[in-house]
């Protein structure tokens, strides 16, 4: 393994230990440690990769690394807008990385994730009617995030499975697995603010929210999964 994924998935364990136990110095010492990793690993293994879309991945993780912190406090409201924003700016970024890449919406993918904004829209206007505008906007870009990051023509010999291609061989296929897990995470966030009770509860809560966060970057920074592949060129034979 990679050693800066291979850091990175030790500071993620200490991380969801830290959320899970309530210890918060475990994760203010790993948490911000999080996205330079993986940001390092890009810089050292991402050769192949076209330096604009290199320095747009970069630029992402950047973004996410400013979220992380500010997330450390979840159950601050000012701090879970200001990090929305971080992460808006992130999905932004990565969104420019499938469009190049081949992504576009289809009807299939958008629908049910449409569909699902608009319930989760619905219930922060009532629930939580404070965080419910800028949290509403941050699920449209996470919304066009996964749309894209689910395109069969990112990975045409994947299978897909219900809008979302099937992680395989191909390491294209693994971005939308990865869009699937950020809608998880991000989902539960909202189910935590507005439905968790009990300190315990709560905190088992951001630990999945956190592993299955983890998981996702793990996933959709690796720069294998940006690399352009060539279509080849259709060789007409002379009549």
């Amino acid at each position: 393994m990679r050693p800066f994924r291979a850091g990175f998935l030790a500071a993620a364990a200490v991380t969801v230990y830290g959320a899970v136990t309530g210890r918060k110095q475990a994760q203010w010492i790993a948490k911000p440690l999080l996205m330079p990793l993986l940001a390092a690993d890009v810089a050292t293994e991402g050769t192949e990769l076209v330096p604009a879309d290199r320095t747009v991945l970069i630029g992402s993780l950047g973004a996410a690394a400013v979220g992380d912190i500010l997330l450390i406090d979840p159950d601050n409201d000012r701090r879970l807008i200001a990090g929305a924003s971080s992460f808006a700016v992130m999905q932004a970024g990565y969104s420019t990385l499938w469009w190049r890449m081949g992504g576009r919406p289809t009807a299939g993918v958008v629908a049910p994730r449409v569909a699902a904004w608009v319930w989760a829209a619905g219930l922060l206007r009532a629930k939580a009617p404070s965080v419910a505008v800028p949290l509403t906007a941050y699920g449209a870009t996470l919304g066009i995030a996964a749309v894209l990051a689910s395109d069969r023509t990112l990975a045409p010999a994947a299978k897909n499975v219900a809008g979302v291609n099937v992680a395989g061989a191909d390491p294209r296929s693994r971005l939308g697995l990865g869009a699937l897990l950020f809608t998880v995470s991000d989902g539960l966030i909202v189910i935590r603010r507005l439905f968790t009770r009990g300190e315990r509860a709560r905190r088992v809560t951001e630990g999945v929210i956190l592993a299955t966060y983890a998981a996702a970057q793990y996933l959709l920074a690796d720069p294998k999964v940006h690399v352009k592949v060539a279509v080849p060129e259709t060789i007409t034979a002379p009549e």
